[in-house]
């Protein structure tokens, strides 16, 4: 475990404010490279630092409750995700009296998006880890969601003492589609692929792996927050960072030291969900065997020694938007349990 000095070698940090109250989302707009012009629920802080020779910086919330538990989360969002996507958990947590961390990962959102970066899930906890320590925080419940529920498994492996539980809400990396027989790509290829991005081809997709079919006009915001990137004038260098960020999840998986963790580990899981990055890139009789939740949590309960399983019989990859009152009950229940 990195001392302190350590970290504060690697990653010399200083922070930032911005203020952008109030998230939205207008149909068509367009966003800078770094979100520029999306509004995010809670005022929006940069934490600087230097990282592979790169000046770069994290975009966080840092929700302080009206009555504090003494208590902090830390919020880990997916690949099409974003920090403001935690809007209503943000507020559930904070009503409870959790501090409520939410950072943006380089790469993502309104953090910065270098041109040459080493993406891995040990730099990304790194990264985190030292954005914490700037704010003071010691240990704290890791939730993450999708992506950010391998991040939280590599957070946690690497800093056990300063996890009091990690929470993973429909994480991706439950199996290794690699070895699983998914067609390798290279970046260069993700690259091409993330530059054919649409609001159209985000909706679609979303529609039937995170809302299981169904379509509310609420989910539309998230959908024109990621068209907005991909469609305004930084549109390369987002789909750029999004291609090594693929090429990062999909050649790291993290399901083989599920065994090692020390934590309490809460799963919170919609079992309709079939994400399974490159699936379409798999041959047609491997397809339905990927991305199949209802097996693989159970696989990941049974791996992970102090786990605890709550699952979601009629919900897809995000029930944190899809039915927010079901599972903010299951979060704070989970969460109360373990402390």
């Amino acid at each position: 475990m990195p001392a302190r000095s350590s970290l504060s070698r690697l990653l010399c940090a200083t922070a930032l404010f911005i203020s952008l109250p109030g998230a939205h989302a207008a149909e068509d707009a367009s966003y800078g490279p770094e979100l520029e012009g999306f509004s995010y629920p809670a005022p929006v802080q940069k934490f600087a630092f230097t990282s592979q020779k790169a000046k770069l910086h994290m975009a966080y919330m840092d929700v302080k409750p009206a009555t504090p538990n003494g208590h902090t989360a830390v919020l880990l969002h997916g690949k099409n995700f974003c920090g403001a996507t935690w809007e209503s958990t943000i507020k559930v947590l904070a009503d409870a009296g959790y501090r409520v961390v939410v950072p943006d990962q380089v790469g993502f959102c309104k953090s910065s998006k270098p041109a040459h970066y080493q993406y891995t899930f040990q730099q990304l906890a790194t990264n985190t880890r030292a954005l914490l320590e700037s704010l003071g925080v010691r240990r704290a419940a890791i939730v993450g969601h999708s992506t950010g529920g391998m991040l939280a498994v590599r957070y946690g492996l690497m800093y056990p003492e300063q996890t009091t539980q990690l929470v993973l809400v429909n994480p991706i990396g439950l199996e290794d589609w690699k070895a699983a027989g998914v067609q390798s790509i290279d970046v260069d290829t993700w690259y091409e692929r993330e530059l054919k991005t649409t609001a159209s081809s985000i909706r679609e997709y979303e529609k039937y792996t995170y809302y299981v079919g169904q379509w509310k006009p609420e989910y539309e915001k998230w959908v024109q927050m990621l068209a907005g990137m991909n469609r305004g004038p930084g549109k390369q260098i987002v789909a750029w960072n999004s291609a090594l960020i693929y090429d990062m999840i999909y050649t790291q998986p993290v399901v083989y030291e599920f065994p090692l963790l020390k934590m309490p580990t809460l799963l919170l899981i919609g079992e309709y969900d079939n994400t399974a990055i490159g699936k379409d890139l798999a041959p047609p009789e491997l397809r339905p065997r990927l991305g199949n939740y209802r097996v693989l949590m159970k696989q990941a309960a049974q791996n992970i020694p102090k786990a605890t399983l709550v699952s979601f019989p009629k919900l897809g990859h995000a029930p944190q938007m899809q039915d927010p009152d079901a599972f903010h009950a299951a979060l704070l229940k989970g969460m109360a349990d373990a402390r």
